[in-house]
């Protein structure tokens, strides 16, 4: 059950409306990076978690991404107020409405006529939000590894919106968001810790022959490091196929019947080395 509490988790103070800051601002509303995503990601994690520590975990922050949804909301909301009253008034000529919307040389325009100002589950292009960005594949060791990464990547996000305004509230508001996504970084790093063995996923151990063995696939300013160099890598420097031993070739048992089927489709399909037939692209060369 969810109570909803109308104090925001951080106080959000916006200088003066800019529709194109505002429209940056949707890519963590509802882009691919974004607190939506954060939040269905870790709500329907928790959901199947059989562990209770990390249910509880999941849970917590799934809900606390919630709230940051709600601030970036709120920020696009106050961002867009100026805009949101002149398209809804016409208090201005057509031409000047249209340059205050496009100032910042993105979609903002776009966004602003099409959701009236209001914050919308789409990313700074306009690309609505999807079910597609949740990668949860239902095994905590990659799933958590996962979270991580997702974290990693709104940081990033976030430092390069903070890069993009100088309103000294936004630049604070969005100074916590990204503190948050480390916080919630260092906790599944410690989720994913506490579960020894956590590699390699899963139940299966690697086939062994080829769990350490590193194969040099491209020729030139070959790269060595810890990576693919060391004890614990066996560095194959051309990898020939097939690397089983064996001859590298697709087969598949198949029936008389069928055999005497693909032979029939063969012979009728098979092509004449030999022809040279004038084609669509020779006549519309002019070489006809």
């Amino acid at each position: 059950m969810f109570v909803h509490n109308k104090r925001l988790q951080y106080t959000v103070r916006v200088a003066a409306p800019n529709p194109g800051l505002a429209n940056l601002l949707l890519e963590q509303f509802g882009g691919p990076q974004g607190e939506l995503a954060a939040a269905c990601r870790y709500f329907t994690q928790a959901v199947g978690e059989d562990d209770p520590g990390r249910k509880d975990l999941l849970f917590d922050i799934a809900t606390e991404e919630l709230s940051h949804l709600e601030i970036i909301g709120s920020i696009v909301a106050m961002l867009n107020k100026g805009a949101k009253g002149q398209l809804s008034e016409a208090v201005e000529s057509e031409a000047e409405l249209y340059r205050s919307l496009t100032g910042g040389g993105n979609d903002s325009h776009t966004t602003a006529l099409l959701y009236g100002g209001g914050p919308a589950l789409t990313n700074s292009a306009g690309v609505p939000w999807t079910a597609a960005y949740i990668d949860t594949i239902g095994e905590p060791t990659a799933d958590l590894r996962s979270n991580i990464a997702a974290e990693a990547r709104a940081k990033i996000v976030y430092e390069r919106l903070i890069n993009v305004t100088d309103d000294p509230g936004i630049k604070e508001a969005l100074g916590f968001l990204m503190t948050r996504e480390i916080a919630h970084q260092k906790s599944f790093e410690k989720a994913l810790h506490s579960i020894q063995p956590n590699f390699p996923q899963g139940k299966l151990p690697g086939v062994p022959e080829f769990t350490n063995v590193y194969y040099n696939m491209s020729s030139g300013n070959d790269a060595r490091g810890p990576w693919n160099d060391g004890a614990d890598w066996k560095f194959i420097e051309d990898p020939q196929p097939a690397v089983d031993g064996g001859d590298g070739l697709a087969t598949v048992g198949v029936s008389a019947e069928d055999i005497d089927v693909l032979k029939a489709m063969a012979a009728r399909t098979a092509s004449d080395a030999t022809s040279d037939p004038k084609t669509g692209a020779d006549l519309g060369s002019g070489q006809a």
